[in-house]
């Protein structure tokens, strides 16, 4: 097991990093803040010298380009840190969810190739785990190491010889692993960029000049393991500083805002939920006026909860449609919002939204269809090892889909009807869940609802639509159904209603389908 280099210094000119904007950042203001996490806080000049270590650790480890290493999306400067150090050197990292398990872990590290895993305290035990059942290396971070666990590296300045030795390495974006909710996750590189740069220089050097947020600190509030929080990698490599939250605290969130004069963050809907429901005498304390753009995703932002934030933050909130998969292909900002409610944007260059039918025929302005978007080679679709999932990717040659349903208005406006895997398919009739839940989510009774397809002896699927109620009663089903048939076909009303008290949701605040499914195919199997 090979990491002689860990909590050594590395000789002198041994790095082989170049530190980019970081190092000129570092060179014109050591002193200034770059990285904070709720525990430490790093200077530029401490920032350089950290990653150069990190870097030349890898270095010592990894000893061909198809090995990556892992790292614990645990919200710490060190996760930071450990991508960023991938990114100058060309050597992959792994972007790994922290609520792994070790059997998980192993699946997960042995497809990505991982020659090592980064951890830190809470992921510590399963990262261990794993590791030792592979015999590769865990580091951890925020600990003292037992056992067959390594220190992170010490951090020992560098930068005199460091940029005389630029990587000239292919670049290797970081690799997150995605459609955990829809089947075994697989992994696919971070599209940040397209895939036209010779060396991890010169991938660097394109990533500090997109600037994809505006100047200033920018603030991460999800979990480092999601393609949303890990964009913020992008700002700390253009040498501007980085604001880590750890778990979610809405006041707290408001505070590091004040204090840091955050300009950016990356949420979804659910944050923003939580910082409504603080009192409003909470949320009149704090100073929101540095803030320029705050972009969401992750899942549909419910009208009335958008409204209210840019009635409260400014129209400073951007929507971002995508996937890790692909980037993002569809924008929208506040005003356009306003304007188009419930789009997605428009597709954003070099992306063409398209929408198809079953036979792949291409269907005018404001028909439904499966969306599609135009991809140019260096952008397409690749899931990692995966050449089936790849192909289910892609509609046609060239075009790619999120597996949505929806359409384009006659100004290009892109809008998300439903999903293709949400789709039920009863007595040979297709139906779309959402449709059925806007329906119902306009009812006063109703909080949030979720509508999927259960078994049903003779028409295949049936819909079952399950009701979180806004007050302390249960809703009314005859009420319900009465209500929904004012607007929708009868066959489009659910068979069946469930009173709930919430709904499961993943950590990116989309409702997890597939374990209501589980659950509720069970307990009708059962009956």
């Amino acid at each position: 097991m090979r990491w002689s280099r860990v909590g050594q210094t590395p000789p002198q000119g041994g790095t082989i990093v170049r530190l980019g904007s970081i190092g000129l950042r570092a060179a014109a203001e050591p002193e200034s803040i770059a990285l904070v996490d709720d525990i430490r806080s790093l200077d530029w000049s401490e920032l350089a010298a950290e990653v150069e270590t990190t870097a030349a650790a890898f270095e010592d480890l990894v000893d061909s380009p198809e090995r990556r290493i892992g790292v614990l999306g645990e919200n710490r400067v060190e996760t930071m840190i450990a991508h960023v150090a991938g990114i100058l050197t060309g050597i992959g990292t792994v972007a790994l969810s922290r609520q792994l398990t070790d059997t998980e872990l192993i699946d997960q590290l042995t497809d990505a190739r991982a020659a090592g895993v980064v951890s830190g305290p809470s992921s510590a035990a399963a990262a261990t785990g794993a590791a030792t059942a592979l015999d590769i290396p865990v580091i951890v971070h925020g600990i003292e190491p037992t056992g067959s666990q390594q220190p992170w590296p010490a951090s020992v300045s560098t930068r005199s010889a460091a940029g005389e030795h630029a990587s000239d390495r292919a670049p290797h974006p970081p690799l997150v692993y995605t459609s955990g909710t829809t089947g075994r996750a697989r992994g696919t590189e971070v599209r940040w960029l397209p895939r036209t740069f010779a060396t991890a220089a010169d991938y660097a050097d394109a990533l500090s000049a997109k600037q994809s947020f505006p100047e200033g600190p920018h603030l991460v509030v999800g979990p480092l393991q999601h393609n949303g929080p890990l964009t913020s990698l992008r700002h700390l490599v253009s040498g501007r500083p980085v604001i880590v939250g750890g778990k979610f605290d809405p006041e707290h969130v408001l505070e590091l805002i004040q204090r840091h004069r955050v300009t950016s963050s990356v949420m979804v809907p659910t944050h923003f939920r939580r910082l409504l429901d603080l009192p409003p005498e909470t949320r009149e304390r704090y100073d929101m006026s540095s803030l320029v753009s705050v972009a969401h995703t992750g899942s549909a932002c419910p009208p009335d909860v958008k409204r209210s934030m840019i009635e409260w933050w400014g129209p400073v909130l951007t929507e971002s449609y995508g996937g890790s998969e692909i980037g993002t292909v569809c924008r929208i900002n506040s005003t356009e919002w306003l304007e188009h409610p419930g789009s997605v944007g428009r597709a954003i260059p070099p992306f063409e939204a398209v929408v198809l039918d079953e036979d792949g025929t291409a269907l005018p302005a404001g028909e439904v269809g499966v969306l599609g978007f135009r991809t140019p080679p260096e952008y397409d679709v690749e899931f990692h090892e995966d050449p089936e999932k790849t192909a289910k990717a892609h509609l046609a040659p060239g075009v790619a889909t999120l597996g949505d349903v929806g359409y384009v208005d006659d100004d290009g406006f892109v809008y998300v009807t439903d999903r293709i895997s949400d789709m039920v398919i009863s007595g040979g009739v297709n139906l779309y869940p959402a449709e059925i839940e806007r329906v119902l989510q306009q009812h006063p009774d109703v909080a949030e609802v979720a509508v999927i397809g259960v078994p049903h002896p003779d028409l295949g699927e049936s819909l079952l639509a399950l009701v979180v109620p806004s007050g302390d009663t249960e809703t009314d089903e005859t009420e319900l159904i009465s209500f929904m048939k004012e607007s929708l076909a009868g066959y489009k009303v659910p068979r069946a209603f469930r009173q709930i008290t919430e709904l499961p949701r993943n950590a990116m605040g989309k409702v997890d389908k597939r374990s209501l499914r589980n659950r509720h195919t069970e307990e009708m199997t059962a009956r």
